[in-house]
């Protein structure tokens, strides 16, 4: 199974002060729109989405789709088929995606420790 591109979405209460500290760590604007809260940072390979008022906990994020720099994959396991598999091996959900339809679509799931993993596919 390919999750594909992976960032980690923090739940942050100023995005503008995290945006800062990030910027610090050597991390620039990839991506959003602060005005919308919500950013899309990068250094390397390395990707956080900071997302303020959004939702409650930070959340593991996989882009079936995407490469690292979000571009669309020719070849890709469409996350309707990722999520058939996982329900198969017994994976609890926390939402699911819509079976019934194509392209863009997302579910989130947790981990043992609680740990909420969104599954998000843009294509």
């Amino acid at each position: 199974m390919k999750l594909c591109a992976f960032s980690i979405s923090l739940s942050v209460k100023d995005i503008q002060k995290s945006k800062e500290f990030y910027e610090k760590l050597g991390f620039s604007k990839f991506g959003g729109d602060i005005s919308q809260n919500w950013l899309i940072l990068k250094n390397g390979d390395s990707i956080i989405g900071l997302f303020q008022g959004m939702f409650e906990e930070n959340l593991l994020t996989f882009n079936p789709g995407w490469d690292q720099n979000a571009k669309t994959l020719k070849d890709f396991e469409d996350i309707r088929k990722i999520q058939k598999n996982l329900k198969a091996s017994d994976i609890s959900f926390i939402s699911q995606a819509d079976e019934s339809t194509q392209g863009p679509a997302s579910f989130m799931i947790s981990d043992p420790d609680g740990n909420v993993i969104l599954v998000d596919q843009h294509v």
